[in-house]
């Protein structure tokens, strides 16, 4: 599960906002200005920073930079009540990777988190390592153990890609034909099923994870090891 961090001086939206996260799969911090912030990440680790840049004490300007002379790399949205592009381009030249101005829309938000916790998996891990199964993103190919790399077809491994980097997670048919083939594709959720047919021939007798079927819902990788 990942962690978010809500930043925000407004108890009411503070509560909003993780309210929303929660019942959207999230686990939700809170702190109510950047000190507060800073004390909170000293202890905990978190995946994604959603904060408000007028506040007392540290704001969010502040709070950013102080993240990134840290080096902590993990993605902030920003929240503002000023959307002139002086203080957009004030956030991003700070490390800031997206906006939303206020009033927000939680259901947007929840939309931005996703997008940037997957982008910045996405960033980060160019190879996954299950046991002795190394994915290469970059090649896209497969390799267990000293064996020889195997390349195969490009929506085979970002298919597998996903679920392994998410194990235990269960997607849908659409959320992985959405992000895999885009949500203007007209193709249908039998083309995934289609895929998850040939990745089980492929690899139904590793012994580093399993593509499971849940009834009614779609799919999941569990790793073995």
């Amino acid at each position: 599960m990942f962690k978010v961090l809500v930043v925000e001086d407004d108890g009411n939206l503070r509560k909003l906002m993780s309210a929303a996260l929660k019942q959207n799969g999230y686990e939700p911090f809170t702190a109510e200005d950047g000190e507060a912030a800073l004390d909170l990440l000293e202890k905990t680790s978190i995946d994604i920073v959603i904060s408000d840049i007028m506040m007392p004490n540290m704001d969010g300007y502040e709070l950013t930079t102080s993240l990134r002379r840290a080096n902590f790399e993990m993605p902030i949205l920003l929240v503002t009540a000023k959307e002139s592009f002086e203080d957009k381009q004030r956030g991003f030249m700070l490390g800031v990777d997206d906006y939303m101005v206020k009033p927000i829309d939680v259901n947007e938000m929840i939309l931005r988190v996703g997008a940037l916790l997957r982008r910045a998996k996405m960033a980060s891990e160019h190879s996954l390592v299950v046991g002795n199964c190394v994915l290469d993103y970059d090649a896209q190919s497969v390799r267990f153990g000293a064996a020889q790399a195997e390349t195969i077809p490009q929506k085979e491994f970002l298919l597998l890609f996903k679920l392994l980097s998410y194990p235990n997670k269960i997607f849908t048919r659409r959320q992985l034909l959405d992000e895999l083939w885009g949500m203007e594709s007209e193709v249908d959720e039998r083309t995934v099923d289609v895929h998850i047919k040939r990745l089980r021939e492929r690899y139904n007798s590793n012994p580093n994870f399993e593509i499971i079927t849940v009834r009614g819902l779609g799919y999941k990788a569990v790793k073995l090891v």
